[in-house]
């Protein structure tokens, strides 16, 4: 479920833009990866930092640590200690009782034990970035050419896919529960939006069985009526579908909390987008490629009908 985090808005540069937004983009494989909200209080500390003209290296120095520290709370990929705050309060100047107590709270919150902890031995560190992205974000806009983003599938069209993978069999049960449980979480939580382009191609590619197959277009009819998901369906055929994006899932979160990520998933990895430029160009493909691919109510029709068709040989 989306956790509200509070955080004091970022300054408006004057031009419409914000201040301190980073460029980055990080390929993660199974190295310590960013979690949402150690990148909520990192993104906070680097914008305290910014407002007083410090640089990185110059605050690293009085820290007495390296600057790759620095770069790794900055960027939400390492907690840190209590100390550690305050020291960065008298460093950034930070003398608000209540600016210490909001920084506190983030703080407090960001050591805390995430829910998929238990998953944490058997789910890839790229996979844990990706789950935090998605338990935090207030909207979720997803395109996947392959297979059907995650929280469309069906237990046994997961059970399928993950069977394929690496591991054993009751690290397979593992992550099949944790896919569970994503789905539980998302529907628990009424503010979230999940906006999913489906590539009429990944239907096509048959999955498990027949059986699971079938089982799985009668699940996607059920969830174009579900109140917090809207499906559209990019038909093949149409040579005024492009889907030169390829597979890219966006996280939207509440008020400024952080700005919005692109993640896509590799074969052995993940990739996390944050530069501003590289994100716009991304949430335009996708909506351009939304307007181009079927409504939600042609959509639920051609479902339909892939399924009174498509026998799965």
């Amino acid at each position: 479920m989306v956790k509200q985090l509070p955080i004091a808005a970022e300054p408006d540069d004057g031009c419409g833009q914000r201040a301190g937004r980073r460029s980055a983009v990080r390929y993660l494989r199974n190295e310590a990866s960013p979690s949402a909200t150690r990148m909520v209080l990192g993104a906070a500390l680097r914008r305290r930092r910014e407002a007083i003209s410090l640089m990185s290296g110059e605050a690293a120095e009085q820290l007495g640590g390296s600057r790759s520290k620095m770069s790794r709370i900055e960027s939400g990929n390492s907690s840190f200690k209590e100390q550690d705050l305050l020291r960065f309060f008298s460093m950034y100047e930070i003398t608000d009782p209540e600016d210490q107590d909001r920084l506190r709270e983030l703080a407090a919150i960001a050591r805390q034990p995430a829910w998929w902890q238990p998953w944490s031995t058997v789910a890839q560190k790229y996979l844990q970035a990706f789950v935090s992205f998605e338990d935090m974000a207030v909207r979720v806009r997803s395109f996947e050419t392959v297979y059907l983003y995650g929280l469309l599938q069906t237990p046994e069209y997961a059970r399928a896919l993950i069977e394929r993978g690496r591991g054993t069999t009751s690290q397979h049960e593992e992550l099949i529960r944790l896919r569970a449980e994503r789905w539980e979480r998302f529907v628990a939580a009424p503010e979230k939006k999940l906006i999913c382009i489906v590539d009429e191609a990944s239907l096509r590619r048959p999955v498990g069985s027949p059986a699971i197959m079938r089982g799985q277009l009668r699940h996607l009819i059920e969830l174009t009526s579900h109140p917090s998901i809207q499906l559209r369906l990019a038909p093949l055929n149409n040579y005024k579908v492009h889907v030169e994006l390829g597979p890219t899932t966006t996280f939207d979160f509440a008020g400024h909390l952080l700005p919005t990520i692109c993640f896509a998933e590799g074969f052995d990895g993940g990739l996390v987008v944050d530069d501003e430029q590289m994100v716009d160009r991304r949430v335009k493909a996708f909506d351009a490629l939304a307007a181009s691919s079927l409504s939600p109510i042609a959509t639920k029709r051609r479902l339909q009908d892939l399924l009174a068709a498509t026998r799965y040989a």
